[in-house]
């Protein structure tokens, strides 16, 4: 019997018949065992193969003090719920993350960052977050990962701090949005600027890296009240700042006030000249990005979760309207607290839709995701995907160079800082152009192959 899966010896040559042009001789010699052909494999490739993949965790609490106006994101508030009813959640979450790591088979993996996302993960009790650990380290390999905490500063406590620390969270991320007060209180929040900076000397206290969020756009800002939050947040000598743009969503407090003229929101072209301002002053300041809206002291520290995930590899997303990937498999989880509640009684993943991407879905995410992170390192994409983007894209890239979006070095096409001001821009126009290849004949596309 012809046993196909046995490999040849090493001084069997794949046979292959000669070749007129681009298509193969016709004849009956040369049996295709496998492909890419033998001669191809070699042992360096053995070491990538047998490494275990990285895996990132996230965790979702929705609970907050109050419903920031802006906030477009699944949350609730203390005075919706009862304690008990946070305590169950918790306990959900606890037992999906025992469920997604033994469904996906995860255990081994090792756990590169975990990340606390929300809501305000620091309004937990510290019961609960003890709970939340050791769920973690029950059902995961955790080694040495970057853990995130966000929190608003009024949560921040001496005993949650210490409790962090205890856990070895080594990254905090305080939601300060504005230094300024009249801005914050429009917001529906009512943090004062000396609570900010307590809340930040906490964070640093525990060793960790800290970072703290601004938003540009928010209502009632001008150019002197954001200029103001710019120059505090460096002043706060913090690790990482994070700018993010407002978004308005109909689902919002912000959405029906900015309808019926109760506030006044930047123009689009106004908040463009806030952030113009925010990425010269942090450049003066050695402030580097890492993403298109992160910055670093010095470009020493990172945002590991968003890198890791924005490079292809997988995120078990926990808890109500995470999002995460497994493999090919994206995935949300229910919205709804008590279905949510209910399905991990029940013993099933609470997801309720997915996507399952095609290798050309991966293909193009990669890009579309990975120029986010300033720098696409286009070698690893071909090593990765088997398509030059170089060439694959070089009408466009040309275009976004000459526009004075990006530029194309040894190794990486980077955004410039027009580039970071539209990141999402560039990811569109890089899209467009690898989906072209979906409609191009095989001849013409192996012409991008390297």
């Amino acid at each position: 019997m012809l046993d196909i899966e046995k490999e040849p010896s090493q001084e069997t040559p794949d046979p292959e018949p000669a070749s007129d042009g681009g298509k193969p001789a016709l004849s009956r010699k040369g049996f295709i065992i496998t492909y890419p052909m033998f001669r191809y494999w070699n042992k360096k490739a053995l070491a990538t193969g047998m490494k275990s993949q990285p895996l990132n965790v996230y965790i979702h609490m929705p609970y907050c003090i109050q419903r920031c106006a802006y906030c477009w994101f699944k949350t609730t508030t203390l005075r919706e719920n009862r304690l008990k009813e946070i305590d169950q959640y918790v306990r959900s979450v606890c037992r999906e993350l025992e469920l997604a790591s033994r469904y996906f088979d995860l255990g081994n993996r090792p756990v590169e960052t975990v990340y606390f996302g929300g809501g305000t993960p620091t309004l937990l009790s510290e019961e609960n977050i003890d709970h939340l650990f050791a769920a973690l380290h029950a059902n995961f390999s955790l080694a040495d990962p970057q853990i995130t905490f966000e929190g608003e500063p009024v949560t921040l406590t001496e005993r949650k701090a210490a409790l962090l620390k205890h856990h070895k969270v080594n990254r905090i991320s305080l939601g300060i949005q504005s230094f300024k007060e009249e801005i914050v209180f429009q917001t529906g929040r009512r943090d004062t600027e000396e609570q900010a900076f307590e809340a930040i000397a906490l964070a640093k206290s525990t060793g960790a890296e800290v970072n703290i969020d601004l938003i540009s756009g928010l209502a009632g800002e001008t150019p002197e009240t954001w200029e103001y939050s710019v120059r505090r947040a460096l002043e706060a000598d913090v690790h990482n700042i994070t700018i993010y743009k407002l978004e308005l969503y109909a689902n919002t407090p912000y959405y029906s006030a900015e309808k019926s003229k109760e506030i006044s929101l930047p123009t689009d072209e106004q908040e463009l000249e806030l952030i113009k301002y925010a990425l010269g002053e942090l450049r003066k300041h050695d402030y580097r990005p890492v993403n298109t809206f992160t910055f670093t002291k010095g470009g020493t520290y990172d945002q590991k979760h968003t890198r890791s995930k924005w490079l292809g590899n997988d995120n078990c997303a926990v808890g109500v309207s995470a999002f995460g990937s497994v493999g090919r498999w994206n995935y949300q989880n229910m919205n709804d607290i008590p279905a949510y509640t209910k399905a991990i009684e029940r013993g099933d993943l609470p997801a309720f839709r997915g996507y399952n991407c095609t290798t050309f879905d991966l293909m193009v995410r990669d890009a579309v995701m990975g120029i986010k992170l300033v720098d696409l390192d286009y070698v690893r994409f071909r090593d990765r995907h088997g398509i030059d983007l170089l060439r694959t894209c070089d009408r466009e890239l040309s275009e976004l160079e000459a526009e004075g979006f990006v530029t194309v070095g040894a190794g990486n096409i980077s955004l410039t800082d027009r580039g970071i001001l539209f990141g999402d821009y560039v990811g569109r126009v890089l899209e467009g152009s690898l989906k072209k290849l979906s409609g191009e004949s095989q001849g013409s596309r192996a012409r991008v192959l390297f």
